[in-house]
């Protein structure tokens, strides 16, 4: 039946969805020829325009897994950054950041160009469990500030809790499922143990083990099936192919 069009564009890597929509809407794209409708389906092996330059067909689902250093900003473009995180990958269509790690704190970072699923693992509807490695300036918190953590607490107006709070010599091992900025620095600070170290582990099925600070690697067919599985996607939407 093929996907949209906008979502189609967006993969493709022509402009975000929002922005494909605004082309569409402008009457820039064409498919077989006659100007597009917003919201149609493109069919297997249309031809797709803009502007009457031919588009490429989006490339295959791909997942990468990044062991961002400190130091490093999660974006594309930034005048007051002088390293982001896109120095360190390949050049790749449409590979947008599954959610974001501030400047400081490193460790497992995704990036995909399946705008779906990484809309999906980045929303807390879906609850995907992200786990940090925290190393405090004060050292091991104790039990009951732990528990605390488990319990939530307010902080700025929001509301602030980790599924799991354990732990770890020198700080705690920390499980999340939101995702709210700076979160782990902010709790940790509200119980008076400020972070030193913050290292992102694991997000959902996938784990930064064996992955060197600065190296990346791509996911496996099984590792993005699991990953899709836990938002309730299947690699049959898009098709998974490899290029």
């Amino acid at each position: 039946m093929g996907e949209r069009l906008q979502k189609y564009l967006a993969r493709a890597g022509v402009a975000s969805r929002r922005k494909a929509e605004a082309l569409i809407r402008a009457g820039r794209v064409r498919v077989n020829g006659r100007v597009a409708r917003l919201g149609e389906r493109v069919p297997e092996g249309a031809e797709v325009t803009l502007d009457g330059r031919p588009v490429p067909p989006p490339a295959a689902p791909v997942v990468l897994a990044l062991h961002k250093p400190p130091g490093y900003t999660t974006t594309r473009f930034d005048p007051h950054a002088t390293r982001t995180v896109y120095q360190l990958l390949p050049e790749l269509p449409g590979l947008v950041p599954v959610g974001r790690l501030d400047r400081d704190s490193e460790g497992l970072l995704l990036f995909t160009n399946w705008g779906e699923l990484a809309h999906r693992l980045a929303h807390p509807r879906y609850r995907v469990a992200k786990v940090y490695r925290v190393y405090s300036r004060r050292g091991t918190p104790p039990a009951a500030a732990l528990r605390r953590l488990e319990r939530g607490l307010e902080d700025q107006g929001e509301r602030l809790f980790a599924k799991k709070a354990r732990p770890a010599p020198g700080g705690a091992v920390l499980t999340l499922t939101e995702g709210k900025k700076r979160e782990v620095r902010r709790m940790m600070r509200a119980i008076g143990h400020p972070v030193r170290r913050l290292v992102r582990v694991r997000f959902g099925p996938v784990r930064l083990a064996g992955l060197a600070p600065g190296r990346w690697r791509r996911l496996s067919e099984e590792e993005v099936a699991a990953l899709a599985r836990a938002v309730g996607l299947s690699l049959e939407a898009p098709r998974w192919r490899r290029p």
